[in-house]
């Protein structure tokens, strides 16, 4: 009985230890694709189809702890338009509108690029699992995980991701849907995050941050009256 109960006191501490090496694991991963927590980026996304350009467009991206983002549309035509991301909770904001418009983290943007794959910056806390093996993907050696999201409210449910084994940083995922059917592939690599469409064959969006800095930002921009006023602006 006593051996027993230690064997089980082994395991729980094994299992509670590999907890931990994950959440670290993806705490290191996201400092890769977001710098600083509160943040200001420029953000170029450009769709190809088989191999050629087809469309781009530019937004500005501010990033706050806590779940929240804004996305100001930068490209001709579409100035005073805006994305907010609040927790669970996504808007549309039209100049020509009066009240914010709800939508989900899956609405395109341009592309294969959805809200949450601009707005939404980070894994850890968001999702959990485990370390499932070790494989080489392009040439890097990396660690496969397994990840289940902890809300369903997050845009993809399951995660499959591939960190380098010697800095944690991303180079690829597969990104699934609840019904567990893969929605998109995500290759990554400095300041740049390429999604190949897996609905449509030969279409791939491909997602860069131009710049980023450091920036603190009020309250009041992550409210969705305040910013559907037309001279409401960061």
């Amino acid at each position: 009985m006593f051996k027993t109960t230690i064997a089980a006191m082994l395991l729980a501490a094994c299992g509670s230890a590999a907890a931990q090496d994950v959440e670290a694991i993806l705490r290191k991963a996201d400092t890769y694709r977001l710098r600083e927590a509160s943040s200001q980026l420029e953000t170029l996304v450009q769709t190809y189809k088989d191999g050629k350009l087809d469309k781009e467009k530019r937004y500005q991206v501010l990033v706050r702890p806590g779940g929240k983002s804004l996305v100001l549309f930068r490209s001709p035509g579409e100035t005073g338009q805006k994305v907010l991301m609040s927790g669970d909770d996504f808007w549309m904001l039209l100049p020509a509108s009066a009240r914010p418009i709800r939508i989900t983290p899956l609405q395109k943007l341009l592309g294969d690029a959805s809200t949450a794959d601009i707005t939404n910056m980070t894994w850890s806390g968001d999702y959990q699992g485990s370390i499932t093996r070790e494989v080489e993907i392009n040439g890097v050696p990396c660690l496969e995980l397994e990840l289940a999201a902890t809300r369903k409210n997050l845009s993809y449910q399951r995660l499959v991701l591939h960190v380098a084994k010697a800095d944690h940083r991303p180079v690829h995922a597969d990104l699934y849907a609840s019904s567990n059917k893969r929605l998109k592939q995500a290759r990554f690599s400095q300041n740049r995050m390429v999604l190949v469409d897996e609905i449509q064959s030969g279409r791939e969006t491909v997602i860069t941050t131009l710049s980023s800095k450091p920036r603190q930002f009020g309250d009041e921009l992550f409210n969705p009256m305040f910013l559907s006023r037309s001279d409401a602006a960061p």
